[in-house]
């Protein structure tokens, strides 16, 4: 008789070569469909299946890098047969990594080669694939005078932004990023392609439109564009506050929110570490889409309530193109070398227009960054970002509740908690976490039992238990799951926080 260790030993070897053997079977039937893979045996693949947020390290089965749409159904095709989840990789900027799967084992379906845009002189579109970073298409639309609503951050993917919202300066004026998407060319879980739009597929259109990995691999996204304004300048005012003070300041803030600003103002508020215990660095910034000359007017309802500030400044050479790469931090918005991974923790908060933050909330919430906000340890950066989605005036709010499936069209402005290591290569400690789930709880813990509060998708946090389906898709997430089991009724598009 085999002792059993042994029998053991036999069992995981057998297994292990089992498990090989797969793998290698998947490489090569991707490979032998002519598109370019690799697996944990290639030396590139240490590289291609690195994360964007380095707290996360999954082992995806295999990377494949398609040049076109019918490759990407071919690689569909392959993966489901084969009983693997699969997921998109856009940019890569899933902040808890559901670029490369969410988990070990999934296929990636990479879509950085495929970088077309094509815009259409005519009827004013512009069919964008969706290896395409915010950079390359702010850079290809400008040359034709267009634009669309994004983020700021020029490396993220337009596949994931545009599927979760897509927030920016231009959004107040514009809308969301989904809210310019016109059709949608999309992969399903069986391989096939299809074209969702208001007259077909309607179901998936909308699903698409603020949930889309959970339903298929979007390939190229039809854009309605925006002519570029003609004026465009980045401001920022930045004040070193005492916590009691910048409760203050967010008070005002939230009441400058309803007054009658112009569509073409976006607000931020930018909260980090005070240079004193007690103390908050509160910076008020944005862009304006109008003469230079008429800032100050637009933004006195503010600033009149403010003492004076530590520095003003007013950037940028008036252009529209100008406004995105000052509001990018980069000098430019060339994506062509690689991007330089993070090591963080995000969460966030929606702020209802009918559940503005009481007095009390914004005491609390100022006082702790005062307080435990200035005890982060060193090797930690920290920032808090208030984005005003809504208010007088805001596209993003006009459009109907039950159009596309982003279902907190009531916000009055989002908040971002973020804090990272100021050297990747450290480990995150749990203080991270607490610094951050206390901040929320300054806020949430000084609001009414049955404040309808939200959060953001493109801020995804995987830390928020059973509570995470009703924060982030509320209503909608009945009509979503219906949806999933229509067209994706074996789950193969499945990612930690993916419509199950």
């Amino acid at each position: 008789m085999y002792p059993s260790h042994t029998i053991l030993q036999v069992i995981i070897i057998s297994y292990l070569a089992i498990v090989a053997h797969a793998a290698n079977d998947l490489l090569a039937q991707l490979n032998n469909a002519g598109i370019k893979s690799y697996g944990p045996e290639d030396q590139e693949y240490a590289s291609a299946s690195k994360a964007f947020n380095l707290r996360y390290t999954y082992q995806p089965a295999a990377i494949a890098f398609p040049t076109s749409a019918a490759a990407v159904s071919k690689a569909v095709a392959i993966g489901a047969s084969k009983n693997l989840n699969i997921v998109a990789r856009s940019g890569g900027h899933s902040y808890i990594a559901n670029g490369t799967g969410g988990k070990n084992g999934a296929l990636v379906i990479d879509l950085s080669k495929m970088k077309n845009i094509v815009f259409n002189s005519s009827t004013k579109v512009a069919t964008v694939e969706t290896g395409n970073r915010l950079g390359d298409v702010a850079l290809r639309l400008n040359r034709d005078g267009r634009g669309i609503p994004h983020g700021t951050c020029p490396y993220v993917g337009i596949g994931g932004h545009t599927s979760f919202g897509g927030f920016g300066h231009t959004s107040r004026m514009w809308g969301l990023t989904l809210d310019a998407v016109s059709a949608l060319n999309v992969v399903l879980a069986d391989g096939t392609a299809v074209r969702a739009s208001r007259e077909s597929q309607q179901d998936l259109f909308w699903a698409m439109r603020g949930a889309g990995p959970s339903f298929g691999i979007t390939t190229s996204i039809e854009f309605n564009t925006h002519p570029v304004p003609t004026y465009a300048y980045v401001y920022h005012y930045i004040w070193q506050l005492p916590a009691e003070q910048a409760a203050s300041a967010f008070k005002s803030f939230q009441t400058f929110a309803h007054t009658n600003i112009p569509k073409e103002l976006s607000c931020y508020v930018y909260l980090s570490k005070g240079v004193s215990r007690g103390s908050v660095s509160f910076e008020f910034t944005g862009a304006w889409y109008g003469p230079k000359e008429q800032l100050d007017s637009v933004v006195l309802g503010f600033v009149n309530t403010m003492p004076k500030p530590n520095s003003v400044s007013v950037v940028g050479n008036g252009t529209y193109i100008d406004a995105v790469v000052q509001a990018g931090g980069m000098g430019n918005l060339d994506t062509s070398k690689p991007d330089q991974s993070q090591k963080f923790y995000a969460k966030s908060l929606t702020v209802p227009e009918g559940g503005m933050l009481s007095d009390d909330a914004m005491k609390s919430f100022m006082g702790y960054l005062g307080d435990a906000g200035t005890r982060v340890s060193q090797d930690m950066h920290w920032f808090m970002l208030v984005e005003l989605f809504g208010g007088s005036n805001s596209k993003i709010n006009s459009v109907a509740a039950n159009d596309t499936s982003y279902a907190r069209r009531d916000t009055l402005f989002t908040i971002q908690f973020y804090i990272s290591m100021v050297n990747p290569q450290s480990a995150f400690p749990n203080g991270g976490f607490d610094f951050l789930d206390g901040a929320v709880n300054s806020i949430v813990s000084r609001m009414p039992f049955n404040w309808d509060y939200g959060a953001y998708t493109n801020y995804v946090d995987d830390r928020l238990g059973t509570n995470a389906t009703k924060l982030y898709y509320s209503s909608h997430y009945q009509r979503l799951k219906s949806v999933k089991k229509a067209v994706d009724p074996n789950n193969v598009f499945m990612f930690p926080t993916s419509i199950q």
